[in-house]
């Protein structure tokens, strides 16, 4: 059961993809209905386990991985049905082939600590995966952006012009995701701070005390704050939307995607729990 989320979301892509070069509407649609399938498959799963283990299945780096390949998933079929714009697919689909793939590889039930028993330990993780999910989208609609935008300053309109939203488009549709994307994480650090506050007192495990900016996978994830903070400063402040917004969203998702997978699971101390 684990296994056809991925099955499906591999489907999708390829449907995505078909889509996206022959400009099929047919085939448009049946990439939206495998995404849907897999998105309510993957429902299932992360529903079954959160029955088995007591509490959302956050706990481990593959866990976290898969749900935040669910949220971006719906994410985009909401955004999908919203906007009447399939193109984005062919770009985000291939993501959650490879960090569910990732995710399956290392799929096992793992049963959560005391210390994790906690509603502030669950805002804070769907607050950051609600973000990263959010930064996903602006990064890949970051790329499409300059794709586009390189495309026309050639003056030889043609692949991506035909298919793409205008570049006024995608650049407020990149500024909306990071706005989003920056609220949440800003929420999902100040709950972590409060819930890492009140259980130092109370707890001897060592993973909790190794919590500090000097642990990689803190560090990282304010590092991105930082680089998102900038990014919508800039955008106001001083005029950087279009190219230099699409190339600071990349550079956001970069750092996240460091965090999500080595730094998650080779580097660091205290959150592996």
């Amino acid at each position: 059961m684990t296994m056809l989320p991925l099955l499906l979301y591999t489907i999708a892509g390829v449907a995505y993809a078909f889509s996206f070069a022959r400009r099929s509407q047919r085939t448009g649609r049946l990439a939206t209905a495998s995404l849907a399938g897999a998105a309510l498959i993957h429902t299932f799963v992360i529903g079954m386990r959160t029955v088995e283990v007591g509490q959302l299945p956050f706990v481990g780096t593959a866990a976290a991985i898969s749900a935040f390949v669910w949220l971006l998933a719906v994410a985009y079929l909401y955004t999908e049905v919203t906007t009447d714009e399939r193109a984005m697919g062919v770009f985000i689909v291939p993501l959650l082939v490879v960090l569910e793939g990732v995710s399956a590889l290392s799929d096992r039930v793992i049963e959560p600590a005391p210390v994790l028993d906690s509603p502030w330990f669950a805002v804070h993780v769907s607050s950051l995966l609600f973000a990263y999910a959010a930064f996903a989208l602006a990064c890949v609609i970051g790329i499409t952006y300059v794709l586009l935008f390189r495309e026309l300053k050639s003056k030889r309109l043609g692949f991506f012009a035909a298919r793409l939203p205008s570049l006024q488009v995608l650049d407020a549709m990149n500024g909306r995701a990071v706005s989003v994307g920056w609220l949440f994480l800003t929420a999902g650090l100040a709950v972590g701070a409060v819930w890492l506050f009140q259980l130092q007192p109370e707890t001897m495990d060592p993973r909790v005390r190794a919590m500090s900016l000097f642990d990689p996978k803190i560090s990282v994830v304010v590092l991105s704050w930082l680089v998102y903070s900038f990014e919508i400063y800039a955008r106001r402040a001083i005029g950087w939307s279009g190219k230099r917004a699409a190339w600071l969203s990349a550079v956001g998702f970069s750092i996240i995607l460091l965090n999500l997978v080595p730094v998650g699971y080779f580097l660091t101390d205290s959150h592996n729990f």
